[in-house]
């Protein structure tokens, strides 16, 4: 059961946030600390961070951070068992745009002061997720082939059992760029793609990109661009509980971070799995 919004936070504040843009974060103080009663919590590395939202007790969890940030928190309450029970929220701050990207993808204001307010009058919502057949999570989107949008802070490593690894390499290891060996950026690949077992695109035929995103209905809508000849050509759609992806060895960019080569990877949309306190 969900927990009832509660007016005790554990306001998390991410490392990296804290030395990239310490004035955002004073600001996130002043709202959350004006509105409610506040543990305010300064972790100085990852396993710290970890420690601290593993002995939240009772207090409503709150990231004060980027994606990378969110997606630390996601994995250590999915870990243990409570990421279903959770009203998670979160306050965005980053230095780079396509850092904040999941959380504005989710509906989390940009803005700290808009933020720090959803927090305190928001509302837990029921989102899905996806669930991949290695124990990686995604949020906010699935893409193939993973075009890197710049530096990032890590990646995910691709097995549930590897969760710690996760919350505790994020902020130490650099991501690796990826590009054709021509710099020229990822190029056309043959990939199956199947949804709910039938074959949407098979591997006679080039694609540009795919893009998986969970929703809130059960289904992720699923989205895949051929390469054509000429006219450009039309989008290939679905809505499908499951997607399997195969073919060559490919990378894919899951929310923030990037996995593989993998041959073939399976997702499964979770309905409802988890709960983000978003503006009501």
């Amino acid at each position: 059961m969900t927990e009832v919004a509660s007016d005790q936070l554990l306001v998390v504040v991410d490392p990296f946030a804290r030395r990239t843009d310490g004035e955002s974060v004073r600001i996130a103080k002043d709202v959350l600390c004006a509105g409610a009663r506040v543990k305010w919590c300064l972790p100085e590395g990852p396993e710290e961070f970890v420690r601290v939202l593993e002995r939240r007790g009772s207090r409503r969890p709150v990231v004060v951070g980027d994606d990378h940030a969110l997606l630390r928190a996601v994995a250590v309450l999915e870990r243990h068992g409570e990421l279903d029970g959770c009203a998670l929220a979160l306050v965005p701050v980053g230095v780079r745009p396509a850092t904040l990207s999941v959380g504005r993808s989710l509906g989390v204001p940009s803005g700290t002061v808009a933020a720090a307010r959803a927090v305190l009058e928001g509302a837990p919502r029921r989102l899905d997720l996806l669930a991949d057949d290695a124990g990686g999570l995604v949020l906010g989107a699935l893409r193939i082939p993973a075009a890197d949008p710049g530096p990032a802070r890590g990646r995910a490593p691709a097995r549930r059992g590897r969760y710690r690894s996760l919350v505790l390499g994020a902020l130490v290891r650099p991501a690796r760029v990826l590009a054709d060996p021509a710099g020229d950026g990822p190029g056309p690949s043959r990939l199956r793609v199947e949804t709910d077992g039938a074959t949407l695109v098979d591997l006679d035929q080039p694609v540009r990109a795919v893009t998986v995103v969970p929703g809130s209905t059960g289904r992720a809508d699923v989205e895949v661009r051929p390469v054509s000849v000429g006219a450009e050509a039309a989008p290939l759609q679905a809505a499908a509980r499951t997607v399997t992806v195969s073919g060559a060895d490919f990378r894919y960019r899951a929310d923030a971070t990037v996995a593989g080569p993998v041959r073939t990877r399976t997702w499964t949309v979770r309905p409802g799995a988890w709960n983000l306190t978003l503006p009501t």
